[in-house]
């Protein structure tokens, strides 16, 4: 089962951002009383879309149309507020009129109170009816949160004012003068980050562990340098799109502290957020960071930051002077757009507190559990299980005599071989569950394909078991049945080791990963082929004799003889190469 998405794996950042203008499914239920999408920038001043109403009084149970209209946009939330209070909760639901460019949603648990888009496609005009409930305020106001692009987008648009017959006409409060957009000065850095005081002034964490920023594009670089009362923060990498870190109290995604890098065009824009549980990163307010700045140059992006080492009162901010796991990733983003990271975060092999004594450390890409996950399974099904159907399918004859309690030799190591492999396989099987804490929805097949290999690897010794006589009507239908499960597990096994070296969690290296295991299957097929045509061969030798009684019994036996010793050395060869897979496999492992 090599490596589900049982991950961290995943870990850190599945960075999609969970903002209007990121789910084009429209879902946006977590937007619905701000009506933000918190994409890290400033809304748009001036609006460029209208909402309109088809009359502009109501009674308790009347139908109004509303309608959405400006120039294209992708996203959309609407809903209808008490004029009077527009911080409150929705008034009144919507019914649909095209439910393919529009949905309902349920808002402060009011079932329909609110309307979101179904797709990212362009539109220009949303026609909805709103349903005026029986106990609605005498002024309502629609209100319409519209996303063009995803730096482009316009909050809680005013509407029209509606208004029940009786009511006193609505008098605007008066106007006052909202806190403008904060402003976060950002410098620009003048050279590369150094990792000469990396141990000695510096808490560092790097990828590969001891490269240089300075001298390396590829090295991944992240320090912490106390000052006081405050921490000051490097981190540089790969110009791929984003840099970003997270602390944690485990090795698993969830309610951690993360700080972003994001190009944007020719700007890096220093976003702190947070996770909670294997979910899209929220972004937060920059309030918490001082003295930002960032570098493009030579295909490195740098950024760097203070914070306090505590911030009480400030939500989602952890204190500094705690240990905590932390996590290193990067990836692509567009148009200030994240992305998935592009490889399992690098994760430090244990809890650290960055304002302790400066150290310099590594991590590593892949947890250990998930390692021996796929090293037992490698050595299991690509090993074990694959000598021991060599020995059962030509190995008969070679190694007849009796060995133990008057037990045939070959089936003595065929039996030991295939035991070990499901001992293997049962100790591989529960400990990706052990480090997921349960099953993964992010592997694909891979762990489904490993629990037929975990079931059909349980139920060969105790068929096995029940094994008929060598003479029994039975014996025929036993071993068909036994020989279609065994190789059923071996085909299976492969092809979820196939799929598992692809998972995030285990990283192999790509230029390694896939040569060795089409290698390995080649090997193990080509080893077969020859055995079988060896075998062929031998038989229409003895079939060619003479006549003679003798001279066939002296000929065969000396062919017999002959045949032995091609086997075993072709069985000592094959044995040879899969150690050296196995080497190669496991160095891969081991590096991550």
């Amino acid at each position: 089962m090599a490596v589900s998405g049982f991950t961290l794996g995943t870990c850190i950042l599945l960075l999609h951002i969970s903002y209007v203008a990121n789910y084009p499914n429209g879902k946006v239920t977590q937007s619905c009383h701000g009506m933000i999408p918190e994409h890290g920038h400033t809304p748009q001043a001036v609006p460029v879309h209208d909402v309109s109403v088809s009359q502009m009084t109501f009674r308790p149970g009347d139908r109004i149309e509303v309608t959405l209209s400006g120039q294209p946009f992708k996203g959309f939330l609407l809903e209808a507020r008490n004029a009077e209070d527009l911080n409150g909760p929705p008034v009144g639901s919507f019914t649909l009129i095209d439910s393919e460019v529009s949905q309902l949603l349920t808002c402060e648990d009011i079932q329909g109170s609110a309307v979101s888009h179904t797709s990212k496609s362009k539109k220009t005009e949303i026609k909805v009816y709103w349903n005026a409930p029986s106990s609605a305020p005498n002024h309502t106001q629609f209100l319409a949160t519209v996303v063009a692009k995803y730096k482009i987008y316009w909050v809680k648009i005013p509407g029209p004012i509606i208004s029940q017959p009786n009511a006193f006409p609505f008098t605007t409060p008066k106007a006052t003068i909202g806190p403008l957009p904060t402003l976060y000065p950002v410098s620009h850095l003048t050279k590369p980050f150094s990792a000469s005081d990396c141990g000695n002034k510096k808490f560092c964490i790097r990828s590969p562990l001891n490269c240089d920023p300075e001298k390396e594009a590829a090295c991944v670089f992240l320090s912490f340098t106390r000052d006081d009362q405050s921490v000051m923060v490097e981190m540089s990498g790969p110009n791929k799109g984003y840099l970003s870190f997270a602390l944690s109290h485990d090795q698993w995604m969830g309610d951690d502290d993360a700080y972003l890098c994001i190009r944007e065009d020719q700007t890096v824009y220093i976003q702190p957020s947070h996770l909670t549980g294997r979910s899209h990163p929220v972004m937060d307010s920059r309030d918490s960071l001082e003295d930002m700045a960032w570098r493009l140059a030579d295909g490195v992006m740098q950024c760097s930051f203070r914070r306090n080492i505590t911030l009480p009162g400030v939500k989602n901010r952890f204190d500094l002077n705690t240990s905590y796991y932390i996590f290193l990733a990067d990836g692509a983003a567009d148009d200030g757009r994240i992305y998935k990271h592009s490889q399992q975060p690098l994760i430090t092999y244990e809890k650290y507190d960055v304002t302790d004594s400066p150290k310099n450390i590594g991590g590593s890409h892949s947890v250990l559990l998930l390692k021996v996950h796929g090293a037992l399974m490698f050595v299991a099904w690509m090993t074990t299980a694959s000598i021991g159907v060599l020995v059962a399918r030509f190995f008969k004859p070679v190694w007849s005599r009796a060995f133990f309690l008057g037990v045939a030799a070959w089936f003595q190591v065929h039996r030991m071989l295939m035991f070990t492999t499901t001992a293997l396989t049962c100790i591989a099987f529960v400990m990706p569950f052990i480090y997921r804490g349960g099953w993964s929805r992010h592997a694909g097949y891979h762990p489904y394909l490993g629990c037929i290999v975990m079931t059909l690897a349980v139920l060969q010794p105790l068929l096995a078991a029940f094994r008929p006589p060598l003479h029994d009507p039975r014996r025929q239908m036993f071993n068909w049945t036994h020989w279609s499960m065994g190789t059923a597990a071996r085909i299976i096994a492969v092809a979820a080791m196939f799929l598992g070296m692809d998972l995030p969690g285990l990283n192999l290296p790509d230029s390694q990963k896939t040569y060795a295991m089409i290698g390995f299957v080649a090997w193990h097929v080509g080893t077969e082929i020859v055995l079988e045509v060896h075998a062929y061969r031998l038989s229409r030798k003895a079939e060619m004799l003479d006549d003679d009684r003798i001279q066939i019994l002296q000929s065969f036996t000396a062919a017999e003889a002959e045949g032995h010793v091609f086997k075993k050395a072709v069985l000592a060869i094959y044995i040879c190469g899969n150690v050296i897979f196995l080497i190669v496999f496991l160095s891969a492992i081991n590096h991550l």
